[in-house]
């Protein structure tokens, strides 16, 4: 018998063997029929250049299916209200377990969204004060912003022994929403004297609002509405007459016997154009917008969204809005300090949480922080919280560039909590570039060669120590080092910053030398972006190029970006004598059928949705009239599939010269995206991509500053090299660039280095070392020395 059980015991278990993911013959983008093996509870790092394949065999293949395979099982009802996802190019996938992705999309702009609302810790501090806040108020719903105070009464009919009785019934909900700013902490005001002039009379054009002038319907409206003389000044108008012009309710009339409606210049105005995002509206509107609309934080509750009763609630002295306020580090000592048996489970998952912000390294930032003011990084280790203490085990965690905006000290506890999670028997996917967090790996997959249509296959598969001899472009730089400089460049003035005090500064005085490179680095949250977009001036010949999302359709594509398509345009309307708007894709030139798409969006319902290439077309966008039009022998459709190293030199010379166009691939080479092509949708864009794509279209601005929010976001360290080439020319050129980093290759490189710090919130905020790199190094005085140290072999 104990013979047959230790027989049993050596056979391992037939669900045992289920120990790697299996991916074959992946298509999807770039990928050239990758076929490759994952092994399950590990951590497996994908490197290889920007825009050679990661993003899309970990998100666009392996994450997409798993989450397709799980919105399968949702009854379709259910599937009507979820996003479409369609089946990913590849033969087989095996293995997989359900992925949670946690990616560097931006958290929603909502002005409702917050810190505390996007991780629950609001939900949680609601019912606390609920229960233990003096005076008592009502339920959570009283502390929360999100939900106004509403009372009604009438009569309701109620069915009682077979007879119906009428009855009075009135109800009351009590919401802690402030009722002057309706819960988002700022009021907007309009400068009436920017919507009209009140000397003229209506039919002397006083309306100066843009599209209501020159005997347009908008004008016209206000004209022959019949509620006030148009040849009247508005400086005369009696209360009731500028009551109806600025206020009035819709109104149905009929103006020269068409059926219209009637209303206040106000409220038409906030319908039409205030209620519409910024970077959407055509300029000559948004320099209007921002003229006319003044924001100011709310008077009435001082910005905390809370009504009066809310913050009246208090628990030791301290209300719902303090609590929100404070530093979430100094939020987690207050709530441990808190003896409360009656409510002790609820305590200890406020802690839990909070105590998450702390270890993931965000202990800087407040609940009532807006969710849309974090950075990609930030928002990052913000979806993270939910995971931390998470009893989910088996599940397949993917990560998009974790260390996307930390300090070389941050990224050690960021690889902490990735073997955590790994070693609760999770699957760990990391796409990555730095070689700390590759250092860390179990399993390693490096994609390349190159980028674009020079990628896309895998060049090694193995373990960390075996990357380091495997001769990839990885392997080649993974111990690159960049060295001190020898000689620093000498500063030809300097851009004074006095009490600056925005967010956590605490009244930095600071002289930033220009004509030089100069790096302002620090812990993450010590106040680097404070400084440098806080207080150098905007304008003034200073070029920002920040880490906010590019907007742009699947339409939109780096020639139309960066005004590339306007010089080629004009090249083939003047090489062929027809008009210039043939030549574009959202214009006369359109394919009829697919609309200038080049691929026609069939929605199922609830089924994925499906993209079909335009048959009429072939997936080129244009009419086919359109594609008989040629210069230097290409048609416009020929053009766009050209990657850009590609492009540049043929409108370098020949029958297709064009300055204009050469210009703008010259600066698209130089940020390193030779191997895009000219026509690929900005939705396609890796992270990186995209902020190289706006350097470029920057560098044509006519500054002398040039401010960079950690510009080696998403490079691989083969590109970091390309970088600093650049940064050079530009300094060179007679440029100033400041920038701020956290990459150790930068700071090595630079002419003067200012570190903030010595903390994250309000343990950061002053300036701990001014001065060279090579100075910085010998003192060793703060965290950011002695990574540099270690980093240069000092």
């Amino acid at each position: 018998m104990a013979t047959e059980t230790e027989k049993t015991t050596s056979t391992p278990h037939e669900a045992d063997s289920h120990g790697l993911i299996r991916v074959h013959g992946a298509r999807e983008n770039n990928l050239k029929d990758v076929s490759i093996e994952i092994p399950k509870r590990r951590l497996t790092v994908f490197t290889g250049v920007s825009g050679s394949g990661k993003s899309s065999l970990v998100f666009d293949t392996i994450a997409a299916e798993s989450q397709r395979l799980i919105n399968e099982t949702y009854p379709a009802f259910v599937q009507g209200f979820m996003p479409n996802l369609a089946r990913p190019e590849v033969d087989v996938l095996e293995g997989l377990t359900t992925a949670i992705i946690v990616d560097q999309q931006r958290m929603g702009g909502d002005p409702r969204s917050t810190v505390g609302t996007a991780t629950d810790a609001n939900a949680l501090l609601r019912i606390l004060f609920s229960r233990l806040g003096k005076p008592h108020i009502g339920s959570p719903k009283a502390f929360s912003f999100n939900i106004a105070s509403i009372r009604g009464a009438g009569a309701v009919t109620v069915e009682r022994a077979g007879q119906k009785v009428k009855e009075r019934r009135s109800f009351s909900i009590t919401g802690g929403m402030c009722p002057r700013c309706e819960g988002r902490g700022a009021v907007t005001d309009l400068d009436l004297a920017q919507l009209y002039d009140e000397t003229l009379s209506l039919n002397e054009g006083a309306i100066t609002v843009p599209g209501y002038k020159g005997g347009g319907w908008n004008s016209r409206l206000y004209i022959e509405s019949g509620f006030f003389d148009p040849d009247k000044p508005i400086s005369t108008f009696t209360k009731k007459e500028l009551q109806d012009f600025l206020h009035r309710e819709p109104t149905r009339m009929k103006i020269a016997g068409i059926n219209m409606t009637y209303e206040g210049l106000i409220p038409r105005i906030q319908k039409s154009m205030l209620s519409k995002d910024k970077e959407s509206m055509q300029p000559h509107i948004r320099e209007f917008v921002e003229r006319a609309v003044t924001f100011a934080t709310c008077p009435d509750c001082d910005g905390t969204r809370l009504s009066e009763g809310a913050r009246s609630s208090k628990i030791d002295g301290v209300s719902i809005a303090d609590a929100c306020a404070m530093q979430i580090s100094d939020l987690a000592a207050w709530v441990r300090g808190l003896d409360e048996p009656s409510v002790a489970p609820l305590l200890a998952t406020l802690l839990h949480t909070l105590e998450s912000f702390v270890e993931i390294g965000l202990g800087y930032l407040s609940l009532d922080r807006p969710a849309g003011t974090l950075s990609g990084g930030e928002a990052q280790r913000t979806k993270m919280i939910r995971h931390l203490g998470s009893s989910l085990t088996d599940v397949t965690y993917v990560f998009d560039e974790p260390t996307t905006g930390l300090h070389p000290h941050d990224i050690q506890r960021m690889n902490g909590l990735l073997l955590r999670l790994r070693d609760k028997g999770n699957t760990v996917l990391v796409v990555e570039h730095k070689p700390e967090v590759i250092a860390i790996a179990d399993h390693v997959v490096d994609l390349g060669p190159g980028a674009g249509a020079g990628g896309g296959t895998v060049c090694f598969e193995g373990t960390v120590a075996a990357l380091r001899t495997g001769g990839t472009v990885t392997g080649r730089h993974f111990d690159d080092r960049a060295a001190l400089k020898d000689t620093v460049r000498k500063p030809t003035g300097t851009l004074e910053i006095r009490g600056a005090s925005t967010h956590n500064l605490q009244g930095v005085d600071v002289d930033i030398p220009l004509g030089v490179l100069a790096v302002v680095t620090g812990v993450a949250g010590s106040g680097k972006s404070s400084l440098v977009h806080g207080s150098i001036p905007a304008g003034a010949g200073v070029v920002s190029v920040d880490q906010g999302a590019i907007r742009g359709s699947r339409r939109s594509n780096p020639a139309t970006y960066t005004g590339l398509l306007d010089p080629i345009r004009k090249a083939f309307a003047k090489e062929n004598g027809v008009k210039p708007a043939l030549f574009s894709s959202n214009s006369e030139g359109a394919c009829p059928t697919c609309n200038g798409a080049g691929v026609i969006y069939t929605d199922l319902a609830m089924m994925a949705g499906v993209a079909t290439t335009c048959e009429d077309c072939d997936g080129k966008r244009f009419e086919a009239s359109v594609l008989d039009y040629r210069l230097g022998g290409r048609d416009i459709s020929e053009v766009l599939a050209m990657p850009v190293t590609e492009a540049e030199e043929f409108f370098a010379a020949g029958e297709a010269h064009t300055p204009a166009a050469h210009r703008i691939l010259q600066r698209l080479t130089d940020v390193g995206l030779g191997y895009l092509t000219i026509g690929q949708p900005l939705t396609t864009l890796s992270g990186g991509e995209r902020q190289r794509l706006k350097l470029a279209t920057h560098m044509a601005d006519k500054g002398g500053v040039y401010v960079l929010d950690e510009p080696t976001a998403g490079l691989h360290l083969a590109d970091v090299e390309q970088l600093l080439g650049l940064l050079d020319r530009l300094v060179d050129s007679g440029k100033s660039v400041i920038v701020v980093e956290h990459h150790q290759a930068v700071m090595a490189h630079a002419d003067w280095i200012i570190d903030l710090g010595p903390g994250a919130g309000h343990d950061g905020g002053r300036i701990v070392f001014e001065g060279t790199p090579a100075d910085l190094v010998t003192a060793r005085s703060t965290l950011t020395a002695q990574h540099l140290a270690e980093y240069v072999g000092a």
